[in-house]
């Protein structure tokens, strides 16, 4: 009986984390470079008795991927934005100094001339977070070279004066992390994608899909009330089993 409680349990807080989950990918229908989230859970393994039953409990690093399915482009215009084709992503500098990647193309120069995603995490260059001079017009190519016209200068005069770093997750164990940043599982950095190509002008959208959202959040909530019953099925039952070891007054 314990174990059918302790099985519902453990369902009920899955069902939770998924629906999570799905309420962060409807969130960011509308997210440049958004990658949706799906959670993954390792199986229940059983240890001795009933109150020893441990089962994996979702965290950042173990349980939330993201669809790799590329979203739809969108045309924008703007110099700055850029959008990664094939599987390459822009390596950029996370929160805690690490390198991460992400499919943000959103790019724009902070007051310092650092240049940034949208979302503000610093992109990285190949030696380094990129910074850029004073310039009247920057442009990016499509092999991610960044080119300016200094200030002042005649629009002839360009200088190429870094490139972005964009690279390949083939062939390396990599996870999504909650700040929708690609990551190496347990350290360490991408290799940098030679043949890797960039649409200027351009954006990646979001990947989600808001119907199979939708469809997969009633499913959810569907699964959760059935383990719900169940659980209160096994404390039905064991309601009924006590009243029998009840002696009669």
């Amino acid at each position: 009986m314990d174990k059918l409680v302790y099985t519902a349990a453990t369902g009920l807080r899955a069902h939770m984390a998924a629906q999570a989950a799905i309420a962060n990918n409807m969130a960011n229908g509308s997210t440049t470079g958004f990658r949706a989230d799906r959670v993954v859970f390792d199986r229940i393994e059983l240890k001795g008795g009933p109150a020893q039953i441990a089962a994996r409990m979702p965290t950042a690093e173990e349980v939330t991927d993201a669809d790799r399915t590329a979203g739809a482009i969108q045309q924008t215009g703007r110099p700055l934005d850029v959008a990664v084709s094939g599987d390459a992503w822009i390596a950029v500098q996370a929160a805690d100094g690490q390198e991460a990647y992400t499919r943000r193309g959103d790019l724009e120069i902070a007051p310092s001339g650092v240049l940034q995603t949208g979302d503000g995490h610093i992109v990285m260059g190949q030696s380094g977070p990129i910074t850029l001079p004073p310039a009247s017009s920057v442009s990016i190519g499509a092999d991610g070279s960044i080119t300016i016209v200094p200030q002042g200068a005649d629009a002839t005069q360009t200088q190429i004066v870094d490139k972005l770093k964009l690279a390949s997750a083939k062939g390396t164990d990599t996870v999504k992390g909650l700040d929708n940043l690609l990551y190496v599982r347990g350290g360490g950095t991408l290799p940098e994608d030679l043949d890797a190509r960039v649409q200027g002008g351009a954006l990646e959208g979001s990947n989600v899909n808001m119907t199979q959202a939708l469809v997969d959040m009633i499913e959810n909530q569907r699964s959760y009330e059935v383990t719900a019953n169940l659980m209160k099925s096994a404390k039905d039952m064991d309601e009924s089993s006590t009243s029998l070891l009840r002696l009669p007054s």
